[in-house]
């Protein structure tokens, strides 16, 4: 996959925890799972949305593009 989910780092530094971040969002705390253990396919913009506004931070805060042929990132 080449878009990395970088939301547990945003959670460190936000001092958050999934379970806050999914109530805040109103997502079920399995989908929020799904995406932050990168093995989501698809994320809804009106989500990215939400998850932006509660940890007060950008998209690109959240996705990392690498491309196929780089260096695996780190887990």
């Amino acid at each position: 996959m080449a878009i990395i989910v970088r939301l547990d780092v945003m959670l460190a530094r936000r001092k958050m925890s999934l379970s806050t971040l999914a109530a805040a969002v109103d997502i079920t705390l399995a989908n929020l799972s799904i995406l932050k253990s990168d093995k989501a396919k698809a994320i809804r913009f009106s989500t990215l949305d939400a998850i932006c506004q509660v940890l007060e931070c950008q998209p690109g805060d959240l996705l990392e593009y690498v491309p196929d042929n780089g260096p695996a990132p780190p887990k």
